[in-house]
């Protein structure tokens, strides 16, 4: 079996590709999708067997954190415990190339949160395609960056992609070669932010 691959327009993404993909993905099926960084591994969050999946593709422990991609501050404030101080800071940065590390609320399954810190990490980017995918499902997706085993940078190439991996995840988006970037995380404890890690994002607004 090899992986359905969709060329989709990343400026108008047609809608009959975006509801192939998101049958496949409600259907228990592994996504490689594009972001606004870099090529993502994803699933829906109800989908355990194709969690595990990613981590053996990425050859990751099962407790590795995955990121929850919401469509916006809304539905992000369904499993994040966010205050009014941390809601405006996140409001005038999103949607961008952050990943947010907040509290979890009882939305999110244990096995997705961090169970220690019993935190998640979320992320509203700024993709059109990504954005099409989250508005026909109507949920989020669990994304992990798709770096392989042995290897530092998220994969760019959707075509490389498909000769890598096409046999072992059921769908690829092209959505053009990117140039990858990691994100800049931002963790906030008690209300305050600390920047983890810059990436692409500008980390100034919580410096």
């Amino acid at each position: 079996m090899s992986a359905e691959f969709l060329s989709i327009h990343p400026d108008n993404p047609q809608p009959r590709f975006i509801k192939m993909a998101c049958k496949i993905l409600r259907d228990g099926g592994v996504a490689v999708v594009p972001t606004d960084s870099s090529y993502a591994l994803c699933c829906l969050m109800e989908q355990k067997n194709a969690m595990e999946r990613i981590a053996q593709i990425r050859k990751i422990s099962k407790n590795h954190n995955f990121t929850l991609i919401c469509r916006d501050l809304s539905e992000l404030s369904t499993y994040a415990k966010v205050d009014n101080n941390v809601f405006r800071l996140l409001k005038n940065n999103t949607p961008g190339a952050y990943t947010f590390i907040l509290p979890a609320t009882k939305d999110v399954p244990r096995r997705v949160m961090n169970e220690k810190r019993r935190t998640i990490g979320l992320r509203v980017p700024k993709c059109t395609i990504l954005e099409a995918l989250l508005e026909e499902l109507n949920e989020p997706l669990m994304s992990c960056s798709l770096i392989l085993p042995d290897e530092e940078m998220a994969e760019s190439d959707p075509v490389e992609i498909n000769d890598k991996i096409g046999s072992i995840v059921d769908v690829i988006i092209d959505g053009g070669v990117l140039h990858p970037h990691a994100t800049t995380v931002i963790r906030f404890e008690d209300g305050s932010p600390i920047v983890r890690r810059v990436g692409i994002g500008d980390p100034s607004p919580f410096e």
